[in-house]
């Protein structure tokens, strides 16, 4: 039997990395969706046929009433999202779509971990260590004079649906009363809407990525990022599988057995200086480096369509540490970022040889050029080149 399985958010360079995965199945057809009028994942030899959207963010309910259509006429067996905005949006219209069948858990489940403030007080009954927290309803009722500094501001969620569409938050770390002020001018969605004060935790993060069927743990995986977009912090642009620090993954098996989890999700944690993990937040879709993890030999997308569709699978639970992932376009705009800091002339030069020495070449792979698949890599550049000269 062929199973005919719909990606959306075919922009997303882990949409791209679902598709791969799953256009390399046996019985296995895929089908991208996005709402451009070409995306990254569309461009990959994988993808049987590309749909295009309406905007879910601009046009929730219109995005809800097309994806219902396409699947009635297409009878998809599966339907994966990659980013919060659709996974929450078909979670929380589930009733009104019948025949879109995802492999996650019930939304109720993943808004336990979805919103941080659920998802802290879930953490501290299942035994996982937590950052000092308190909630409060909206910024009218918040006395700054009594928070102790630093500390921060995080919304209960970083995506927030609305008759008017949807709200992006944001975390922010305050140093002083004056600090909170300006959070209220530039986050007006404070004053509505509840976040947490929650004590700030110096250090570094790791993650733990895990997947669960119906309750049981089954895969887990660990990377560390070795270089980001910004230099300072965010996306990752060269990371490295690593073997998996066996607390943390007490924890997140912990916090995930408590609420009986279904699926894939990321547990990030914040480490002090003296080793001491605090849980911060729980990606509960697909993470940005999961080509990563398929390399290294944990291919989270088959083995979820594969135990969603109960197909059986051979795989092992190990996988190899030291392989490594670049996005090749993402570090060259994190080189130039990196250039134009205040940096010594010394620091630069050793950026640029770290950038263009090949370290760990033959256990590097870059995510979207592919020999194999060159479509993505192209498009990419392309898009890439127009973005840069300003041209749309």
């Amino acid at each position: 039997m062929t199973h005919l399985i719909l990606v959306l958010d075919a922009a997303q360079r882990s949409a791209l990395a679902v598709t791969r995965s799953l256009g390399k199945l046996d019985n296995i057809q895929v089908v991208t969706s996005d709402s451009s009028a070409c995306a990254l994942a569309a461009t990959s030899k994988y993808s049987q046929e590309y749909l295009q959207s309406p905007c879910p963010s601009s046009d929730p309910h219109g995005y809800i009433q097309w994806l219902e259509n396409i699947c009635i006429s297409r009878q998809f067996s599966l339907v994966i999202p990659v980013t919060e905005i659709t996974s929450q949006l078909l979670l929380m219209h589930a009733s009104q779509l019948p025949h879109v069948h995802l492999p996650f858990a019930s939304y109720a489940t993943v808004m336990s971990l979805a919103d941080k403030y659920h998802l802290l007080e879930q953490a501290k009954a299942s035994g996982v260590p937590v950052p000092e927290f308190t909630l409060i309803e909206n910024a009218t009722l918040a006395d700054a004079s009594q928070w102790i500094y630093p500390c921060v501001i995080k919304p209960c969620l970083s995506k927030i649906f609305t008759p008017q569409g949807w709200i992006a938050t944001s975390v922010r770390v305050l140093h002083s009363e004056q600090d909170w002020q300006r959070a209220r001018t530039h986050a007006p969605y404070l004053e509505q809407y509840p976040f947490m004060v929650q004590e700030f935790i110096p250090g570094s993060g790791a993650g733990v990525f895990c997947l669960y069927n119906k309750g049981q743990a089954t895969h887990f995986f660990a990377h560390q990022r070795l270089r980001e977009k910004p230099p300072q912090g965010g996306v990752s642009v060269l990371s490295e599988s690593v073997a998996i620090d066996p607390t943390l993954k007490k924890y997140a098996q912990q916090l995930l057995d408590h609420v009986h989890w279904h699926g894939v999700a990321m547990v990030e944690f914040r480490i002090t200086p003296e080793g001491a993990p605090y849980l911060m937040e729980v990606n509960t879709r697909f993470w940005g480096s999961l080509q990563l993890a398929i390399d290294a030999g944990v291919d989270f997308p088959a083995l979820l369509v594969q135990h969603a569709l109960d197909i059986p699978n051979l795989s092992t639970t190990e996988y190899r540490e030291g392989q490594r992932l670049r996005w090749l376009l993402g570090d060259f705009d994190s080189l130039y970022l990196y250039l134009r800091g205040a940096y010594s002339p010394a620091q630069k030069l050793l950026r640029v040889l770290a950038f263009f020495v090949p370290v760990a070449f033959f256990k590097t792979r870059h995510e979207t050029n592919r020999w194999g698949d060159l479509g993505p890599g192209w498009y990419e550049l392309k898009t890439y080149v127009r973005q840069l000269f300003g041209r749309h």
